[in-house]
C-alpha cells in the first residue's frame, strides 16, 4: 500500500491559532524561518527516497521563489495552499477566487509545473463553504485535499467520506483526498498528521495508520515546516488552547517523521491522482448554495 506524504508550506506566524493576535499586515516583521525548516524536510525525504506534495502558500512563494524551484527540482509536486492563508468560510466567493487564481498562476510560473492540487488553510472547506469546490474547478484545479471528516471548532465535515472520493458540482467534478481518520465508537478520530501526530505517541499513530492500510486504503499524511522547529519564537498573548495546539511536542516531531518514512511507503498526491480509477470512486454531490 502506497500512501501520500504532504507538506503545507507556511510559517509559524501564519497559523490560524494566532490569527487573533497577528495581522497579515505584520507578517513581514517576524523572523522568517520557513526556508530552513522546509530544507530540513527536503533532506529527510531525500534520505528516505520519498516523493511528496508541497502545498505552497503564495505569500511564501513570492518571497522565496528559489525554494519553490528547489522543491520542483528535487522531483516533488508543487501544489497550492492559496495565497494569503485566510479561512475560506470567512471569504466571499469572489475573494476566494482571487486568492486561488493568484496562487496558482504564481506557482505555475515559478515551478514550471502544471499546478492541479489545492489544500485550504486550516481545512476550511466545510458545509459553510462547500461552494469553494465549484470555484476550484473553474480555476483549473483537478484535486482537493481540504475536507476533514471530523468535528472540530475551526473546521470539519463529519459526514464527508473518509476515503478518496469524487465531488460533483454543477461546474463539473474534482477529486477529494481527505486527511486520514480512524473510526471508533461511531466517531472519526484524526490520525493523518499535524498536531495530532505531535500529540499521539508514535506507536499509537503507527497502529492507527496500519489499521487503515489493512483495510486496503492508503492514508494521506500532512505536516508543516514549523513543526520541525522547536526553537521558533514563542508568540505572546495567545490563549492556552492555541499555545498547546501549536507548541505541543515540537521537539519530538522530526524523529517521529524519520520513523514514519521508514515504516510506510509514500508518494505524492499528484502521483496517486494520476493512477486512481476516478470513475469507480464514491461520489459526493455538492448542491449550489444560496
Amino acid at each position: 500500500m502506497i500512501n501520500t506524504f504532504t507538506i503545507d508550506v507556511e510559517d509559524y506566524f501564519q497559523v490560524a491559532a494566532f490569527e487573533k493576535i497577528i495581522s497579515p499586515d505584520d507578517w513581514g516583521t517576524f523572523d522568517y524561518r520557513v526556508e530552513a525548516n522546509t530544507e530540513r524536510l527536503l533532506a529527510l525525504l531525500d534520505d528516505a527516497g520519498v516523493c511528496a506534495t508541497f502545498f505552497m502558500l503564495g505569500w511564501i512563494a513570492e518571497r522565496s521563489p528559489q525554494l519553490v524551484r528547489r522543491i520542483a527540482a528535487a522531483g516533488h509536486e508543487v501544489a497550492s495552499h492559496g495565497y494569503a492563508h485566510q479561512l475560506i468560510y470567512r471569504q466571499s466567493a469572489a475573494q476566494f477566487r482571487d486568492d486561488v487564481h493568484r496562487a496558482r498562476a504564481l506557482l505555475c510560473d515559478i515551478s514550471g509545473q502544471a499546478v492541479v492540487g489545492y489544500r485550504a488553510p486550516s481545512w476550511s472547506i466545510t458545509s459553510k463553504s462547500s461552494w469553494a469546490h465549484s470555484v476550484l474547478i473553474d480555476e483549473g484545479y483537478k484535486y482537493d485535499s481540504s475536507v476533514f471528516p471530523i468535528k472540530h471548532d475551526l473546521h470539519g465535515t463529519p459526514d464527508a467520506p473518509r476515503c478518496v472520493h469524487r465531488i460533483e458540482t454543477d461546474n463539473g467534478s474534482i477529486i477529494e483526498f481527505p486527511p486520514s481518520t480512524v473510526t471508533w465508537l461511531g466517531h472519526n478520530f484524526p490520525t493523518g498528521g499535524g498536531g495530532f501526530f505531535r500529540l499521539y505517541p508514535y506507536l499509537l499513530t503507527r497502529f492507527m495508520l496500519r489499521s487503515i492500510n489493512r483495510k486496503r486504503m492508503p492514508f494521506t499524511f500532512y505536516i508543516h515546516p514549523w513543526e520541525v522547529d522547536p526553537n521558533q519564537p514563542r508568540i505572546a498573548g495567545a490563549s492556552f488552547k492555541s499555545r498547546f495546539r501549536h507548541y505541543v511536542n515540537l521537539r519530538t516531531t522530526y524523529n517521529k517523521l524519520k520513523r514514519l518514512v521508514g515504516d510506510f511507503r509514500f508518494q505524492s498526491l499528484g502521483q496517486q491522482f494520476e493512477t486512481i480509477d476516478r470513475d469507480s470512486l464514491p461520489v459526493r454531490r455538492i448542491e449550489p448554495q444560496t
